[in-house]
């Protein structure tokens, strides 16, 4: 019987040839989850058959993120067991219910995931733990509501491991990622991945192509945990960049995005996860620092171990200055009033650099923006995070365009309406891109020589 190898891709696809295609191209460290309940109208062992056998088979209820109607149990057990003519390496049947007789006939060569999804707020794998159902392997799946909860779920899977269970406990939603990115190192034997041609078939499923970048089934204990805090942050390049010198460097370090909107809540994570090196974006640049009783706005933390003080440094401020050194002298009309702007205007002040700043809160007059002449232009609010968000303050960047020779943006998503406008313009421009780099390389360095992960040279 086939083993269950480290990740699970769940057929998300809405056309069956595309998820065959997917299935059939998938590395030998990748099983195909076929999930019935999103091909209804085909025959499950005609599609087993299709795939040679080499799939996890499944049928969801709605109530568990699938489409198979509640009320319609008998039929779902009827329709997930027409399965088992196809010989399906793997057959998934929900904890507590109990062993169809065609399953238990099929035992000799289906290998049988118990699985469980909860609701949120439970967390009962402790207590599922002491009387497990006849299976190969299990799966708890749950909810996170806070950052901080994928901890809770460190001590069970460490003592599945121990005790030579194929376990994988792992949390819905964005706040979950750091349980199915860390499965391995908590002693998790597979975790779920949405295909990298379709969509995720449950909130907070991440590509296996993502996964497999992180190297997720070669974490282990020893691996320290860094990322970007804040919110948005799904979209961050942080952990491409960051991962990659991480690996390069051989150090044991995995980053990942951490979306936290509360400061709070933000420390209870910084902890329960033993957090060792964090990227702050907003709205934490200026709150974290301030709730951890540091001077602020910071971009960057990090710390030998769980315990130590907190290391500080905004490489906001380094990437700021060194780009300012190469464009031309002269005022500077300065848009925005957040952590990044604060960064911002104390740059500019040590560097000699008169700043007229305008924001929601103190908006500044078109006719004193032309009068001000400035040389360049930085455009730090959020406009532009989301697509189709205009340019900030158009009356006061025409007011200011006859004198502007540069313009900079510290948002970095790709082709905003403010970077269009100051190509237009025909001005210098410093992309959003460009300062994400230079700040980035200043925090790797930081995390690669301040953080505790062990070095595996």
């Amino acid at each position: 019987m086939q083993p269950l190898p480290f990740y699970i891709v769940t057929l998300s696809h809405a056309d069956w040839d595309e998820a065959l295609a997917c299935a059939r191209a998938l590395p030998a460290d990748a099983l195909p989850e076929l999930r019935l309940d999103l091909f209804p109208d085909r025959d499950p062992e005609s599609m087993v058959t299709m795939l040679k056998r080499r799939c996890l088979v499944s049928c969801r209820r709605v109530s568990e993120g699938g489409r198979w109607p509640d009320g319609e149990e008998a039929a779902r057990l009827v329709h997930l067991l027409r399965a088992l003519p196809g010989r399906p390496a793997w057959l998934d049947l929900e904890w507590d219910l109990p062993l169809p007789a065609p399953l238990q006939a099929a035992r000799s060569h289906v290998r049988l995931l118990r699985s469980v999804h909860v609701g949120p707020g439970c967390f009962d794998l402790e207590a599922r733990l002491e009387a497990l159902p006849e299976g190969d392997a299990w799966k708890w799946v749950g909810t996170a509501s806070r950052l901080g909860d994928s901890a809770r779920l460190r001590r069970p899977l460490a003592w599945a491991r121990d005790h030579g269970l194929r376990l994988s406990a792992f949390l819905m939603g964005p706040k979950g990622i750091p349980s199915r990115a860390l499965q391995a190192a908590w002693g998790g034997a597979f975790t779920y991945a949405a295909p990298d041609d379709g969509p995720p078939a449950a909130p907070g499923q991440v590509p296996l192509a993502t996964l497999r970048a992180w190297r997720c089934a070669r974490l282990h204990a020893g691996h320290g945990l860094c990322g970007v805090l804040g919110e948005p942050v799904l979209h961050s390049r942080g952990p491409a960049f960051h991962n990659v010198r991480f690996q390069r460097a051989f150090k044991d370090l995995l980053y990942l995005p951490l979306p936290c909107g509360e400061p709070e809540e933000a420390l209870e994570a910084l902890e329960a996860l033993d957090i060792l090196g964090a990227s702050l974006t907003a709205p934490l640049k200026e709150r974290l620092p301030e709730a951890l009783g540091l001077p602020g706005p910071l971009n960057t933390l990090w710390r030998r171990a769980p315990g130590d003080p907190w290391q500080t440094a905004n490489t906001d401020a380094e990437a700021l200055d060194g780009s300012l050194a190469r464009l031309d002298p002269g005022p500077v009309l300065l848009l925005g009033s957040g952590g990044v702007a604060r960064t911002t205007r104390g740059v500019l002040a040590a560097a000699g650099r008169p700043v007229l700043q305008a924001s929601r809160q103190a908006p500044a007059d078109p006719g004193a923006v032309a009068a001000f002449a400035p040389a360049g232009v930085v455009q730090a609010t959020s406009l532009g995070m989301a697509s189709g968000d205009p340019a900030p303050f158009p009356d006061l960047l025409e007011a200011a365009r006859p004198s502007l020779r540069w313009a900079m943006e510290w948002v970095y998503k790709e082709e905003t309406a403010f970077a269009a406008w100051a190509l237009e313009a025909g001005l210098v421009l410093v992309s959003g891109g460009d300062l994400f780099l230079a700040q980035a390389e200043g925090q790797s360095r930081r995390f690669i020589e301040g953080c505790g992960g062990t070095d595996s040279r």
